[in-house]
């Protein structure tokens, strides 16, 4: 649809210019609310009326008049007050539709895109709130591949911050371990240091102490060699697989793991703090309470709040803070530093696919080339949007004013739960609590939840449904069916809402069968191909059958309400790429989730009132055959775009 439109507004636009000496620099072209009103509309003659003070209505009918001809398009006529409606030639556009849905992904081409997403701090598990921003990030690479561009995926590995250097306290403080004793730990290691990390917040408590040896550690983490170094070269790497064994288990892969302790060995940050001085964007305090800290200044409503007008970026003590080394590190990211990484293998899953890790040790021959992108999405929760924007003033204050256009914070509100699903998964809960509609996740109140323990009641309640519903299933079946049901569950529910919305995950909206779920859209996909099934049962072709949907004769049907609905469902099919593409350009994921909705809701729908099997006219069961196969190759497209798995049966 998106190429039909842009093929009619450069023939409108040229129409203009030939016909009345004049077009505006943009022509919509858009979907009307009724199919009676042409599959597609301009309000052009609006704009153009206001310039040559002539009634939209007769501009219009001029343009209806000489429209040239354009594939795909029947025929043009003027409707209501002015506006152009645009009828498509129904049977050149099934046979485009079944074309483009049986053709292999478009190979990507045009400059590299970067998007970092995850970004969990390699210090304990992950939570939940990790859970929504591997999916949006994950959906938004997956989109921007869908739609033919070059993407590589970042997990940045923050290993030398002071989370990592808290729990490294943790097992010299109170386990009372060194690196051989932390070797020996078994089980999931990430589960292990979540609740030690846990007990290093009480034991600064009880004795602060101990917070004096939080900036002796940083020190030696960023000096990287040391007794400290050598425990955080096992234990943040070990962490940082437990991650990628969790986020696997939804479909989250990764390219690249830069790591923050390369950036400091490879200098990077040296670089870009050698070229912030020159520029003269960062000055040293010379006295007061920052005497000695390199500061950059900001200005503007972003920055009213600066209490002293400028952001540090290396401490007093020389340290860099997260804000400097981001800086760096976006800088890396454009191609913009004269400095490169070195990179290492760092795990290859069972299909191939391999996830690199930087170093700063010789690395790897044959390593391919990472960064030097043209966009980067930077996928954040909302809190972090004030650093985010010192990233990009960075950015300017080098003259890279094109790169900080470019340096997209994709953020998003937080996730929490409501209190019935928060008591279920063992949250502890006041009265309070339970009175508010959502329960915000809190490492102070000591109020979290694991990603693996919110999969792992997903797949049980999953199961429990499965076993009722299908006793003759095999335990290996029941438990592949009930991962992937957990899975779509999951990966919807973190998408559907929009990005500025607090999302409070409740197990039974997630995991229902009715209504804008994951498990529905699921469920509508199993139900199309079961149709094929129950043809070819029937000792019928299911293939050849579905094959005719490239025909395009199907759709030649007698006029009347039935034929407009099959059409009308024909129309929202083709509709997919273009709602991707605003939906990348919006940066807003849900309307993927929202499309994809709509359409498996209209497919049950037109089920339901015409029945495919049961169909004794040739015509009209060859047209649904054709229908529920263009249905179902792109329900399933949608479906692999979100991440959501569909099961062979429900």
């Amino acid at each position: 649809m998106q190429v039909l439109k842009d093929a009619i507004a450069a023939a409108i636009s040229t129409l203009l210019r030939d016909r009345l000496g004049e077009a505006p620099g943009t022509v919509v072209v858009e979907y009307p609310p009724a199919t009676g009103m042409g599959d597609l509309a301009s309000p052009v003659a609006f704009e153009m009326a206001k310039r040559l003070r002539r009634a939209p209505r007769l501009i219009a009918q001029e343009l209806a008049q000489h429209f040239p001809r354009v594939p795909g398009v029947a025929r043009v006529e003027a409707g209501g007050a002015g506006y152009l409606n645009i009828f498509l030639d129904r049977g050149a556009l099934v046979r485009d539709l079944a074309r483009l849905l049986s053709a292999p992904p478009p190979a990507p081409s045009g400059p590299s895109i970067v998007v970092e997403h995850t970004n969990i701090n390699p210090n304990k598990a992950a939570h939940i709130g990790h859970l929504r921003n591997a999916v949006l990030g994950d959906t938004l690479a997956r989109g921007l591949r869908f739609l033919g561009r070059r993407v590589e995926v970042q997990n940045y590995i923050d290993d030398t911050g002071v989370q990592v250097a808290d729990v490294l306290i943790g097992f010299q403080e109170i386990a009372r371990q060194g690196l051989e004793e932390v070797r020996r730990i078994p089980g999931r290691f990430d589960h292990v240091c979540w609740d030690l990390y846990a007990r290093v917040t009480e034991l600064y408590a009880a004795d602060p102490g101990k917070l004096a040896l939080r900036p002796m550690v940083l020190k030696a983490l960023e000096a990287g060699h040391g007794p400290i170094a050598a425990l955080a070269a096992h234990v943040t790497p070990r962490i940082v697989n437990c991650h990628l064994d969790t986020m696997a288990r939804i479909g989250v892969r990764y390219d690249l793991l830069p790591r923050e302790q390369d950036i400091l060995a490879l200098r990077f940050w040296e670089t870009a703090f050698a070229l912030l001085k020159e520029r003269r964007a960062i000055v040293q305090v010379e006295s007061g309470e920052r005497a000695g800290c390199w500061v950059m200044a900001l200005s503007g409503p972003r920055f009213a709040d600066l209490k002293e007008g400028e952001k540090i970026l290396v401490r007093s003590n020389g340290t860099v803070t997260y804000v400097g080394k981001d800086i760096a590190y976006q800088l890396w990211k454009f191609g913009l530093l004269a400095s490169d990484f070195r990179y290492t293998p760092f795990r290859d899953d069972p299909d191939g696919h391999r996830t690199w890790s930087t170093t700063h040790d010789a690395g790897a021959e044959g390593a391919p080339a990472f960064g030097r992108a043209e966009i980067v999405y930077n996928v954040i929760d909302v809190r972090q949007a004030y650093l985010q924007a010192i990233v990009v003033e960075g950015l300017k204050a080098l003259g890279h004013q094109a790169q900080a256009e470019r340096s997209i914070h994709c953020a998003y509100e937080m996730v929490a739960l409501t209190p019935t699903s928060a008591a279920a998964l063992g949250v502890t809960l006041t009265d309070e609590d339970r009175r508010r509609p959502y329960v915000e996740m809190s490492g102070r109140r000591g109020l979290g939840v694991k990603a693996d323990d919110l999969l792992d009641a997903l797949e049980a309640r999953a199961r429990a449904e499965i076993d009722a519903r299908n006793a003759e299933l095999t335990p290996g079946e029941a438990e592949r069916l009930a991962r992937a049901i957990a899975v779509g569950a999951l990966r919807y529910f973190m998408i559907k809402f929009t990005r500025n919305k607090v999302l409070a995950f409740d197990f039974d909206e997630a995991l229902s069968f009715e209504g804008e779920t994951g498990p529905y859209l699921q469920y509508a996909a199993v139900r199309a191909a079961g149709i094929f099934d129950k043809m070819a049962a029937a000792g019928g072709s299911a293939e050849a059958e579905a094959r005719r949907a490239a025909v395009g004769e199907p759709f030649d049907l007698p006029p009347g309400e039935a034929a407009e609905e099959h059409w009308g469902l024909l129309l929202q099919i083709a509709r997919f790429r273009d709602t991707v593409s605003q939906a990348i350009d919006a940066l807003e994921l849900s309307q993927i989730a929202k499309y994809a909705f709509n359409l498996a809701q209209r497919f049950n729908t037109f089920y339901h009132k015409y029945p495919v099997m049961k169909e004794s006219d040739p015509r009209w069961k060859s047209a649904r055959v054709a229908l529920t196969a263009l249905f179902l190759a792109q329900m399933r497209r949608a479906l692999d775009l979100m991440g959501i798995p569909v099961p062979s049966r429900m």
